[in-house]
């Protein structure tokens, strides 16, 4: 039986290197797929039809079945069900309230648990003799927004993560029109929700949209979709945490950025530019880097703004506690597209 699966090796381009010393140690190979405000095709690195999973980048699309279905999220509420969150006691109370206001609790959350990903928010943790928990999941906003969904809608909670449950269904639904491609695949996300797999021309023509959608628009799904564009921009601290690429990208550059596990990274300038890429190798490291030089390539953000932040993308490589090398633009990155 032949398997399904993403692009390979060969059909891949170097993204990023990895140097130590004068000495490149590592290459990551990948594709990706640069858009126009109108979901045209204006860049492509490797093979950009394959399928991927999207994985935590799908949150964005999952947020508006959401509020399609009636979650009434709104503000840094609606953000953090966008977020892959740090699990700080900001980022958990807004987890709190969303689930209060739904009339429910933690104990209706179905992703794992987990410790938070801020090091000071674990051991603060840890100290205190608390058990981790799913509140922490990074990923608990999303399931507390569709938690929020079931409840406005009056579906069934106990069951909100099968795929055939009307939220699931909604969000598929979501992703193909968004994309305007069929489902691929389909499986189980690490957080426990179905994951879909798109091309990465699909999910970069999925994300444009959010940046042109409209609050006036005569169709709600993009009124939702302008929704979560301004609650993001207006409350980057939400979708990561202070000091992680996705939150330095939306603060200082306006730039909607977010990591996927597994190599994914997806990033949308204010004109609607917008990159989706995957390392082939899973690994997300220099991925926002990536992604700048792409939306640099692309006319749609200068170069000048892009290297300011790069000291805050957490580029370099240690030995002995010092800087030695760094993870730099990969040969199959274009200064430009032609």
């Amino acid at each position: 039986m032949v398997k399904q699966g993403t692009f390979t090796g060969d059909q891949a381009v170097e993204l990023a290197t990895v140097t130590r010393g004068r000495f490149v140690e590592s290459r990551h190979l990948g594709s990706a797929a640069v858009v126009d405000a109108d979901g045209e095709l204006i860049g492509a690195l490797g093979d950009v039809q394959a399928p991927v999973f999207p994985r935590s980048t799908l949150k964005f699309l999952q947020a508006i079945a959401s509020l399609e279905a009636g979650a009434p999220l709104d503000g840094e509420h609606l953000a953090i069900a966008c977020a892959s969150h740090s699990g700080t006691p900001l980022h958990v109370a807004l987890v709190r309230d969303v689930l209060a206001r739904a009339g429910l609790d933690e104990r209706a959350l179905q992703c794992p648990a987990a410790w938070p990903l801020d090091g000071a928010s674990r051991q603060s943790l840890i100290r205190s003799g608390e058990p981790n928990g799913s509140i922490y999941m990074e990923c608990s906003g999303k399931h507390a927004g569709m938690l929020a969904a079931c409840a406005a809608a009056g579906w069934p909670i106990d069951d909100y993560l099968h795929p055939d449950h009307p939220l699931q269904v909604r969000v598929a639904e979501t992703i193909a029109r968004f994309s305007g491609e069929r489902i691929a695949a389909s499986a189980v996300d690490g957080c426990g929700s179905p994951v879909h797999a798109i091309s990465l021309a699909g999910l970069a023509r999925a994300m444009s949209r959010f940046a042109t959608s409209q609050s006036s628009s005569p169709f709600g799904i993009f009124r939702s979709a302008a929704k979560i564009w301004d609650a993001t921009l207006r409350h980057p601290w939400t979708i990561a945490g202070q000091g992680r690429p996705d939150t330095v990208l939306i603060e200082e550059l306006g730039v909607l950025a977010k990591s996927g596990a597994e190599g994914v990274f997806v990033a949308v300038a204010p004109n609607g530019v917008s990159v989706a890429l995957k390392y082939l190798d899973g690994s997300g490291r220099g991925a926002a880097l990536v992604a700048l030089q792409l939306l640099i390539s692309a006319g749609a953000l200068e170069a000048s703004r892009a290297e300011a932040v790069l000291p805050k993308l957490g580029l370099e490589v240690l030995g002995g506690g010092r800087t030695v090398g760094h993870i730099n633009l990969g040969s199959g990155v274009p200064s430009r597209f032609e």
